[in-house]
C-alpha cells in the first residue's frame, strides 16, 4: 500500500468535530488527520499561517476563525509579549536579532494549544525546533504574497526594521532571503496574485484547505474509460502517484486527470511574469500535484534539480524575437539539446519518489532518437537510494539512428543506466520490450532472484507530458516579461507536430489561463496528423513512413492524439475507445463533422515538403543570421502559410541545430560536409559562432569518439540475458 493509500485509510477513520461550516469538513481533517504530524495518536490539529512580515497572517488568522468557528492565537500578540511582559519591537531593540531568534524559539517551544488558527510572527519559520513543536499539532500553510506588495505594506505600517536586518542590506534582500525557511517548512501554499486583497487571501486559504482535504477529488481516469469516478469504489481511484507508476491505463488508454486543469487568476499569472523559470514551474507543478502525492517540500528540491545547472541558458527556455511578429521559444539547450529534457529531467525524480519501495526496479526504453539520449541523463542524475534501486536501460537500432544521437546514447555510462543496439529496425526494440513485460518466466525471475521489477518510462507517461505545459506556459510570461504582449492579449504556438504530447500540453496551457488562440501543428511528408486534422480522417492504411530531415516527426501513429480527441469530444470515453480500436484493428477512423469543427477551433495543422524545410532554414539565416535545426524549420514553414499575423506567434524550436549538422550544413549551402559527427559541429561552429554551439553536444561527441558500446543481434534470448546481466551489476541483490 502506497502512503497516500494509507492517508486516505487514515482519513476515513477519523471523526469530525466540526460540522457548522461549509468548509468545516478541510477543518475537521486537519484536525485529525495531518502527514506530519509525529503524533501516535488523534489530537485536534492547528491551522499554521506563516508568511513574510506584512503577508496579513494576523488579519486572515481573525478572519479565518471567525468563518471556521474556532479559536485564534496570535503568536506576537498572544505568546510572545505576554511571556515577556513587553513588546515585541522592544524587545528585539533591546537583546538584537540573533538573541531574539532564540528567546522567542524558547517561548514557542513551551506554547500548545489544539484546534486553532495560529498566525505565526514572520521570523518563527526560522527557529528550527520551534517549527518542529508546532507542527506536531498543525498544518503549515504559507501565505505566499509577491515582495513588491510586502515592501509597500511595510512602508504604509512604517515598518522599517525586521529580525535579521542590518543597515547594509536592503529590505528586499532580507525578505527573498527568509523564503526558503517557509518554503522548508509548508504543508501548502496560498500563492498570492499582484495586488491580492486581504479577502482574497482568505478566500484561498479555504480553497486550498478544502483541496487538502478532498483529495479523492484529484483522481485520473483513462481516455477509454465509460465509468464516471463518482460510481468506482476508492479502492479503483487512480491518483498521481498511481498513474506515474503504471504509465498505460489497463483498457490501453491513456491517464488523464478526471478534473480540468487548474485556471489561474490574472493577478497570479502578473506576479509570475518577474519569476525565474524554476519558479514559474514549482507554482504551476503545486497546483496540477495533489500534495498527498507530493508535497511542496519535496517537490521543490526536484524542480530546481531539474532546471538548474544542467540547462545552459539560466533562463532554461528562452523567447527570442525571430522577425516581425514572430519568436522563437528554445527548447534545446537542456543537456542533450532536445525539448524532451525539459520532461526527463524531472520526470525520473517524479518516477522514483512514486515507486514502492520495497524493490528494484528496472526501467526499459525503446528509443529511435532523442528520448534515447535525454532518457538517459535523467535517470543518470538519480542519487542516493534512488540510483541503488532504479536502473534504466535503453534499446536502439543500430543502423536506426544519427552518428549524433548514437553517440549522445553511448557516451552515458553511469552505474543505473546503460544502452545497448540491435542489428534490426526500432520495431523489434519496441516489440522486444513489450513481449518482456508479457513474458511471466522472466519477470518471475527477475523478481524472485533479484528482487527487480520492471517498468518503463514511455511518451505517454502523465510525467512526460505535465513538465511540457510550464514552457508554453513561460512563453507567454516571457512575451508579458518584455511588453511584447499585456495580460489577455492572445498569441498563437506554432509546433513541429508527430506524437501530439507538445500541441496537448499547449492545449493544457490554455486551460491553465494562457491566451493561447491558435495552436498550430506542423508536419513533414509524414502528414498524417496534419491530414486529420483538416478532414477528420485518420487513415494509415496503406501508408508507409517517409524518412526526413526531421525524423523527431517521423512518426504515423500519434499516441498523444487520444488525449486530445477526448478532450476535443466532451470526454466522451467510449467515444474515443471506439475510435482507436478501430485505428488498432482496422488502421482508421473517421469522427463526426460536429468533433472536427470542436477539434478545429483549438488547433490549425499544415505539412512542409523536405525542400521547403531546407529552403527555410537558408532564408531565414539570410535574412537574421538565425539558424534552425530541421523541425522549427518546419515549423517555420506552416506557421508562414496558416498564421494570420494578427498576434504574436511563437515557434517552438525543439532541438538544436548541432543535432542535424548534415542536414543543416547542405540547406546553409555548406561547400563541404564532413563526414565525422564533431567536425561537423565544428563546420557550423565556424558558421553560427561558437557561442551559439552547444556545450554539452560538444562534450558528449568529444567523449563517445574513443567508447564502445554493446552490439546485439535481434535475438530475444541475447537481450533478456542483457537485462539480467544488468540488473545483477547494478542491484547486486541475488538471493
Amino acid at each position: 500500500m502506497t502512503p497516500r493509500h494509507w492517508c486516505r485509510l487514515l482519513a476515513k477513520m477519523v471523526k469530525p468535530r466540526y460540522k457548522q461550516d461549509f468548509c468545516s469538513p478541510a477543518l475537521s481533517y486537519l484536525a485529525t488527520a495531518h502527514l506530519s504530524s509525529n503524533s501516535p495518536h488523534s489530537q485536534e490539529k492547528n491551522i499554521l499561517l506563516m508568511g513574510l512580515p506584512g503577508a496579513g497572517k494576523t488579519t486572515v488568522g481573525r478572519i479565518l476563525s471567525q468563518r471556521l468557528g474556532i479559536p485564534v492565537v496570535d503568536i506576537d500578540d498572544d505568546v510572545l509579549e505576554k511571556t515577556w511582559g513587553t513588546s515585541v519591537a522592544e524587545k528585539l531593540a533591546e537583546v538584537g536579532g540573533e538573541r531574539f531568534l532564540e528567546e522567542e524559539g524558547q517561548a514557542v517551544c513551551n506554547f500548545s494549544a489544539s484546534g486553532c488558527v495560529i498566525s505565526l510572527s514572520g521570523s518563527n519559520p526560522l527557529h528550527s525546533d520551534a517549527m518542529l513543536h508546532l507542527k506536531r499539532s498543525g498544518l503549515a500553510v504559507y501565505i505566499d504574497v509577491d515582495i513588491d506588495d510586502i515592501i509597500a505594506r511595510l512602508s504604509r505600517m512604517k515598518v522599517n526594521r525586521i529580525v535579521g536586518q542590518c543597515a547594509d542590506v536592503p529590505m528586499r534582500d532580507i525578505l527573498q532571503y527568509r523564503k526558503q525557511f517557509y518554503e522548508r517548512w509548508l504543508d501548502m501554499r496560498v500563492f498570492c496574485g499582484k495586488g491580492d486583497s486581504i479577502e482574497t487571501v482568505v478566500e484561498k486559504v479555504i480553497q486550498v484547505l478544502a483541496r487538502f482535504q478532498g483529495s479523492e477529488s484529484e483522481t485520473f481516469t483513462s481516455t477509454r474509460s465509460c465509468r464516471s469516478t463518482e460510481n468506482k469504489p476508492s479502492s479503483d481511484l487512480k491518483f498521481f502517484s498511481d498513474v506515474i507508476v503504471e504509465g498505460l491505463a489497463p483498457d490501453r488508454g491513456l491517464y488523464i486527470p478526471n478534473k480540468e486543469f487548474p485556471k489561474l487568476e490574472p493577478s497570479e499569472w502578473l506576479r509570475m511574469a518577474n519569476m525565474s523559470y524554476p519558479e514559474r514551474a514549482l507554482v504551476i507543478l503545486e497546483k496540477c500535484i495533489h500534495p498527498m502525492d507530493v508535497t511542496p517540500s519535496e517537490l521543490l528540491p526536484m524542480v530546481y534539480q531539474a532546471y538548474g545547472e544542467n540547462f545552459a541558458r539560466e533562463s532554461v527556455a528562452p523567447v527570442k524575437h525571430l522577425a516581425e511578429d514572430q519568436f522563437v521559444l528554445e527548447l534545446f539547450h537542456g543537456p542533450t539539446a532536445s525539448f524532451k529534457d525539459l520532461a526527463l529531467q524531472l520526470m525520473p525524480q517524479l518516477f522514483a519518489h512514486c515507486l514502492p519501495q520495497m524493490c528494484n526496479y528496472l526501467i526499459l526504453v525503446a528509443t529511435s532518437g532523442d528520448t534515447g539520449s535525454a532518457v538517459l541523463s535523467g535517470f543518470s542524475q538519480l542519487k542516493g537510494t534512488e540510483k541503488e534501486r532504479i536502473g534504466l536501460m535503453v534499446f536502439f537500432p543500430e543502423e536506426g539512428v544519427s552518428p549524433i544521437q548514437k553517440l549522445q546514447m553511448t557516451c552515458i555510462k553511469k552505474g543505473n543506466v546503460r544502452s545497448v543496439s540491435i542489428l534490426s529496425d526500432f520495431d523489434f526494440c519496441q516489440k522486444t520490450i513489450k513481449r518482456m513485460f508479457g513474458d511471466s518466466s522472466l519477470t518471475g525471475h527477475l523478481a524472485f532472484e533479484y528482487a527487480t521489477v520492471l517498468s518503463t518510462a514511455n511518451s505517454i507517461n502523465w510525467a512526460r507530458l505535465l513538465p511540457q505545459v510550464i514552457y508554453h506556459c513561460s512563453a507567454y510570461l516571457d512575451l508579458l516579461r518584455n511588453g511584447t504582449v499585456s495580460f489577455g492579449d492572445p498569441i498563437d504556438i506554432c509546433i513541429p507536430t508527430g506524437n501530439f504530447g507538445n500541441a496537448m500540453s499547449a492545449i493544457y496551457a490554455k486551460q491553465m489561463g494562457i491566451p493561447i488562440r491558435n495552436v498550430i501543428c506542423a508536419s513533414n511528408q509524414n502528414c498524417v496528423i496534419s491530414d486529420f486534422i483538416s478532414t477528420g480522417c485518420y487513415d494509415l492504411r496503406g501508408r508507409s513512413l517517409i524518412v526526413s530531415n526531421s525524423p523527431a516527426i517521423d512518426i504515423l501513429k500519434s499516441s498523444n492524439l487520444e488525449r486530445f480527441v477526448y478532450y476535443a469530444s466532451g470526454r466522451d470515453g467510449g467515444l474515443v475507445r471506439d475510435l482507436f480500436l478501430s485505428l488498432e484493428e482496422q488502421q482508421c477512423f473517421t469522427v463526426s463533422k460536429d468533433l472536427l469543427q470542436r477539434i478545429q477551433e483549438d488547433v490549425q495543422a499544415g505539412w512542409c515538403s523536405e525542400e521547403d524545410c531546407m529552403t527555410a532554414i537558408h532564408e531565414v539565416y539570410s535574412k537574421t543570421g538565425y539558424i534552425m535545426d530541421t523541425h522549427t524549420a518546419v515549423g517555420k514553414v506552416v506557421a508562414d502559410r496558416l498564421h494570420d499575423r494578427t498576434c504574436p506567434l511563437v515557434l517552438c524550436s525543439t532541438a538544436h541545430y548541432g543535432k542535424f549538422a548534415p542536414a543543416v550544413l547542405k540547406a546553409l549551402h555548406s561547400s563541404t560536409i564532413p563526414d565525422h559527427p564533431l567536425e561537423q559541429l565544428n563546420a557550423l561552429s565556424a558558421i553560427a559562432g561558437q557561442e551559439h554551439m552547444h556545450k554539452a553536444l560538444y562534450k558528449c561527441l568529444r567523449e563517445g569518439e574513443s567508447r564502445q558500446h554493446t552490439v546485439c543481434r535481434p535475438d530475444y534470448d541475447v537481450l533478456a540475458d542483457q537485462v539480467e546481466s544488468m540488473i545483477h551489476e547494478s542491484f547486486l541483490k541475488v538471493m
